[in-house]
């Protein structure tokens, strides 16, 4: 078999076995084929099966001289898990990559707004028309669940759970999650499921789906980044920020007014403790005035 049947198989066996992201598995496809078409470009002849230790040394230097030290550690942690699951399949019985190390990259902080940048944000949407209304529900809903972007554009009406206060998610892995509403984001979607979005066309197959484009389909990740640059740029905001920037807003507010930090993990879906920790590294400000709050030597 050559590199592009067992990439296959690969992404098969991950996308269905171990029920990774479409961003994962995207990103993974677009490596090993790098590796695959440097290899074809420099005319050396070898399968993933024979490929040793060197080679792929030496190759993942060339390949890795003008990209970051994370995207550096992505890459060779995407080849460390394809030459595993070479291994799992019984086409070798050595994984080439174990010797090579992964840079150290450190744990960045992510970009976080304050409670005045967030209303100043969801402020400067213009509600007079049926997408600017959408939009207000996108960023409630963005912010008051800490959503992934992902779960914000595959949120159905039949997720929502009014009377009970919840709503439902389908996370990474496609684990299913359970997140309170608050009283006003409950008034928001209900006011728009109502009002607005019978407005949109709605196509048979995106029927159930919360959020729409003005064609009806289901909005993309490009859109959401669009909305948010845009906003962000009318209100004159100094910091580059996404719709994940919501989400850590949300878990640091939530972190800073008190919040346990298993609460919080588990609105986020976070598998670890570990992952959700960050926020704490996060707020300095927090954790001291717990330990003047509660320590007996105050």
């Amino acid at each position: 078999m050559n590199w592009k049947n067992h990439i296959k198989d690969y992404l098969t066996y991950i996308k269905i076995e171990r029920g990774l992201s479409e961003n994962t598995i995207k990103n993974y496809t677009l490596d090993l084929y790098k590796l695959s078409n440097f290899l074809i470009e420099n005319q050396i002849d070898t399968s993933p099966v024979k490929i040793d230790h060197e080679l792929l040394k030496t190759s993942i230097y060339d390949l890795s001289k003008n990209i970051s030290p994370r995207s550096q550690a992505r890459f060779i942690s995407g080849l460390k898990n394809f030459f595993d699951y070479l291994i799992f399949e019984d086409y070798r019985t050595d994984n080439p990559m174990d010797l090579i190390e992964t840079p150290k990259i450190g744990r960045k902080l992510p970009e976080v707004l304050s409670v005045n940048e967030i209303d100043q944000l969801i402020s400067a949407i213009d509600r007079s028309t049926n997408e600017g209304e959408r939009n207000y529900v996108i960023l409630e809903t963005l912010y008051g669940c800490g959503l992934r972007v992902s779960e914000l554009l595959n949120l159905k009406c039949s997720d929502l759970f009014f009377k009970e206060g919840f709503l439902k998610v389908i996370g990474k892995g496609d684990k299913e999650r359970f997140i309170p509403l608050n009283d006003y984001l409950i008034k928001c979607m209900i006011n728009y499921q109502k009002l607005v979005r019978p407005h949109f066309p709605l196509k048979k197959e995106h029927s159930d789906l919360l959020f729409l484009n003005r064609r009806g389909s289901q909005l993309t990740r490009a859109m959401i980044f669009t909305i948010i640059r845009q906003l962000s740029d009318k209100i004159g905001l100094n910091k580059t920020i996404s719709p994940h920037t919501f989400r850590h807003s949300f878990a640091t507010h939530l972190l800073e007014n008190g919040a346990d930090l298993r609460a919080i993990q588990q609105m986020l879906g976070h598998q670890s403790i570990t992952t959700t920790e960050i926020y704490v590294h996060m707020d300095k400000t927090h954790l001291t005035s717990v330990l003047n709050k509660y320590h007996p030597r105050k």
